[in-house]
């Protein structure tokens, strides 16, 4: 073997250098092997289709050099040099499927070689230059074309040479074509014939030789095989790779003789395709019957006493419903026959004829009885007795005159069926004028009449005739009557035939007039449904029937107008239409024609061929927070047009993650924990909807967003002022109009829930004498008027926030402390202010009373009542009593009012404060 890096130098014509390029690797290394098998060449080399002399071929490996080969080369204009690194067998292959259309990517040479790239064949693949990456070229390729032979999925190779590298190395490498299902099964045969004895076992198979082919390979090419219209008598049986049809009911060839069946083959490819071919399956007849003789066989005749040898006397009739040898009747007379019987008749063995033996001569009357065996294969003969009366032989003859009136052929009437009673012929009855008492009589019950008429007989049909009913008639006309002295007799064999001519007055009958079919969807085109049949009982054309479909029937299907077998041209769609009711027309070539109508009714069975569809891709629902668990959210529309298990569907959450649940039973989305807005505003979630399709479930998703609805569940926080016992101090020289403070609160709700109002809890009066005035929206509270001598002193606000929540809004309330004083002094409460009022009040803000709070004013109007009443009090001891008082008030605010409020002060949100 060659190690890497080895080169060839050889010298070659530039003429040839296009040539050399062309050729493969596969006519490369024959000429390597040759060069590395044998120590020298011949003086005269072709390698290449080129004639090679006086030139050296240097094979080195590493850094020892072999010993040079003289080579001889025509002409060395150039020195070609080949770099081979390495010949590609197994490393490297690429797969592209057949049939693929032009451009397609299929694989990459950049990632094994370094550019540049040549592809030395283009024929089905081409390759960029620059990437080394392989696309389809023009030429499709067909694996049954290009390896008819190849029975494996992956035995379908061709190989590829390409030069590739710097250095121009050339590799060769696989490409496999992998099989698509681009070919349907076939029979080789139109019709599959198989005979089965009428007597054969339930269950007995036979082989069908005839099976399918399918060019493709692997699944594409594996077959399965069902019967169409076999009615349950014949099914199918595989063993190994043969297809047995299996007897699953007793046969019987008088009742039905043939079967005409469909055999449908199937491919197991992705998208199977289907072919079928009609299997007819002939029921022989085995002798199950024996002969009997039936109402038709007469049991009675009459000659005359002269009748000539051979005359034909009677004729009896028996049947066999078997056929072929098993129908074969066999008659013989009864060794009961009288002597005289068998001396006077002979019956034919085969067809039942009695005639005489020899002429009679017989002068008186006589009654013969014969008794009739009718015998088959293997059968008990069957037995009728017909009684032969002899006349005696009459002295004078009487013939019968016929004058046709109807028309006539060779002595045969012709007479078209339902007319209404014709006159045929005019009949007289002629002989020895001295017989008397004699008449013209038709025997037998046939619709004829003879009418007397001026001693003539008028011959006319007594009622319309109908050809279907029986086509021809033989009038046997006898002579009734006789003298005193001698017998008569009517003239020997004296019969009138008529021919009834058929007219097509019998529509097409159909032997069933509504056929009923099931057939999947997406059927192959062209597939045959079923076969109607109709029968006419009319002859010639008119009993020639035609098939046709109503004019309005659906272009999708196709009846064939001879054989009646009704096709789908296109597949079927079990979504588009369910049933599909065709009118089916027999039409006879009377003229004019006749017809007769059938229904057939053609259910399309469904496959699971559509996935679930939501009504909408993005479903959005709203649900209040606060909800209790299983709540309904909203109801999921989903539908699959597929139907049974098919289209029954079933819905779940993707995601595991999130509080909701799908009930299936009422197709609702409900939740499965208390859902809180203020910790999650929205759900993002998944529905995946799954059929219950056989083989293979369909499925498709939609994405749902829930949104959380605000309920005013949250009341205000108060952030500032951060507690009732805070205070704030304010000069007395504070302007009207001045903002002293504000309150800031938040709401954690949303929306309406969410907007908070400020108000003062005083009443109407009270609230327009206040000093201080909140605004209801910032919260602002500002100085409403110039400050006065008297209010001087500690003010209490007690106020309401309240949002605007619905059904009922949510409060809380906060104390605002503010110091009317002169010293600047930080102020501080040592217990909050207590509420005098209700808490309707409270809720009613405008209506509210002002709180009943001390104050440093009020104290001094106390002690000024005091100190009126106690008149005889000094006013510098009523001075240094009301200061002392003041002192011990603050000190008593300071040391009882430190309970905080109780509402959680977090801000999260925002802050309302009006700016």
């Amino acid at each position: 073997m060659f190690a890497q890096n080895q080169h060839i130098f050889y010298r070659k014509s530039r003429t040839n250098t296009p040539a050399l390029c062309r050729r493969g690797i596969s006519e490369l290394c024959p000429q390597l092997c040759r060069l590395r098998s044998l120590p020298r060449c011949s003086a005269t080399t072709r390698c290449w289709g080129t004639q090679v002399s006086e030139s050296k071929v240097i094979i080195s490996s590493g850094c020892k050099v072999a010993t040079p080969y003289r080579l001889s080369i025509s002409e060395s204009d150039l020195l070609v040099i080949i770099h081979i690194t390495q010949i590609t067998c197994g490393v490297l292959q690429v797969s592209v499927q057949e049939e693929l259309e032009p451009g397609i990517l299929v694989g990459s040479l950049g990632k094994h070689f370094p550019p540049p790239y040549q592809l030395l064949t283009e024929d089905f693949l081409w390759m960029d230059t620059n990437t080394g990456n392989l696309f389809t070229a023009g030429l499709r390729m067909d694996r049954e074309k290009l390896c008819p032979e190849v029975t494996t999925a992956d035995g379908c190779i061709i190989l590829q040479n390409a030069i590739v590298g710097p250095s121009g190395d050339l590799i060769q490498f696989p490409v496999i074509i992998e099989d698509i299902n681009d070919n349907p099964p076939h029979f080789e045969n139109s019709e599959i014939h198989l005979e089965v004895s009428e007597d054969i076992a339930v269950g007995a198979e036979f082989f069908l030789d005839d099976q399918a082919q399918d060019s493709d390979v692997g699944r594409n090419g594996q077959l399965r095989y069902h019967l169409r219209g076999s009615g349950g008598v014949f099914t199918l049986k595989f063993r190994d790779a043969s297809v047995l049809l299996v007897v699953r009911a007793a046969l019987d060839r008088e009742t039905l003789d043939l079967y005409q069946m469909q055999l449908v083959a199937i491919d197991c490819g992705v998208n199977p395709l289907s072919a079928s071919v009609a299997l007819i399956v002939r029921v022989t007849d085995v002798n199950d019957n024996c002969p009997s003789f039936g109402p038709d066989s007469p049991h009675s005749a009459t000659i005359p006493g002269d009748a000539l040898k051979n005359t034909v006397v009677t004729k009896v009739v028996a049947t066999d419903p078997d056929s072929g040898p098993n129908a074969v009747i066999v008659y013989s007379l009864s060794p009961k026959v009288s002597e005289r019987a068998r001396m006077l008749l002979n019956l034919n063995s085969h067809t039942g004829y009695v005639r005489l033996k020899e002429d009679l001569q017989n002068d008186i009357s006589e009654e013969l009885v014969l008794k009739v065996l009718a015998s088959g294969p293997r059968c008990p003969p069957a037995d009728t007795h017909v009684t032969i009366s002899v006349l005696a032989k009459a002295t004078q003859e009487l013939t019968i005159k016929i004058g046709f009136i109807a028309e006539q052929l060779n002595q045969t009437m012709v007479l078209p069926e339902n007319q209404p009673p014709t006159a045929l012929a005019v009949l007289e009855l002629e002989g020895d004028s001295s017989i008397k008492g004699s008449s013209l009589a038709i025997e037998g019950d046939v619709p004829f009449s003879l009418s007397l008429q001026s001693g003539k007989y008028l011959l006319s049909t007594s009622k319309p005739l109908d050809y279907e009913m029986k086509s021809e008639y033989c009038i046997s006309v006898v002579v009734q009557g006789s003298s005193p002295e001698r017998p008569v007799i009517p003239p020997s064999g004296r019969e009138i035939r008529v021919m009834v001519e058929d007219v097509n007055d019998n529509a097409p009958y159909f032997l069933q007039t509504h056929y009923q079919q099931e057939v999947e969807e997406n059927n192959q085109p062209g597939i045959t449904l079923l076969q109607v049949s109709a029968s006419d009982a009319d002859s010639g054309h008119n009993g020639r029937v035609t098939y046709r479909l109503h004019r309005y029937a659906s272009a999708i299907f196709s009846i064939d107008s001879v054989t009646g077998q009704l096709s789908a041209l296109a597949s079927l769609d079990r979504e588009q239409q369910a049933t599909y009711t065709l009118a089916v027309f027999a039409q006879d070539s009377g003229s004019p024609s006749l017809e007769s109508q059938a229904t057939v009714v053609i259910r399309v069975l469904d496959q699971n061929d559509n996935a679930p569809v939501f009504l909408s891709p993005h479903l959005i629902f709203f649900i209040p927070e606060n909800v209790p668990p299983l709540t309904q959210v909203g109801r999921i529309e989903v539908r699959d047009p597929d139907e049974g298990e098919n289209g029954n569907t079933e819905l779940r959450v993707v995601n595991s993650s999130v509080p909701f649940v799908v009930d299936n039973s009422q197709r609702t989305l409900r939740t499965t924990a208390d859902l809180d807005r203020e910790t999650e505003d929205r759900y993002e979630l998944y529905l995946l909807a799954s059929d219950n399709g056989h083989a293979v479930a369909l499925t498709t998703t939609a994405r749902v967003t829930v949104f959380v609805e605000d309920v005013n569940d949250n009341q205000p926080k108060v952030i500032l002022p951060s507690s009732n016992t805070s205070c704030l101090t304010l000069s007395p020289d504070t302007l009207a109009g001045t903002t002293v403070t504000k309150i800031y609160a938040v709401d954690e709700d949303s929306g309406l829930n969410s907007e908070i109002t400020f108000s003062v809890a005083a009443p109407g009066p009270l609230q327009l004498n206040s000093i201080f005035q909140v605004d209801s929206r910032s919260g602002n509270i500002t100085l409403s008027q110039q400050l006065l001598q008297e209010d001087v002193g500690m003010h209490h606000l007690f106020i309401v926030v309240r949002d605007n929540g619905k059904p009922a809004p949510l409060y809380t309330t906060v104390w605002v402390n503010l110091l009317v004083n002169e010293s600047t002094e930080h102020c501080y409460l040592e217990r909050a202010p207590t509420w005098a009022g209700t808490s309707e009040l409270v809720q009613r803000p405008s209506e509210s009373p002002i709180c009943q709070v001390e104050t440093t004013g009020s104290v001094q109007a106390f002690y000024i009542h005091v100190g009126i009443g106690l008149v005889v009090v000094s006013v510098v001891l009523l001075l240094i009593t009301v200061g002392l008082f003041c002192r011990r008030s603050i000190r008593k605010h300071k040391k009882g009012c430190r309970k905080e409020n109780e509402i959680p002060l977090s801000l999260k949100d925002k802050c309302y404060s009006g700016e």
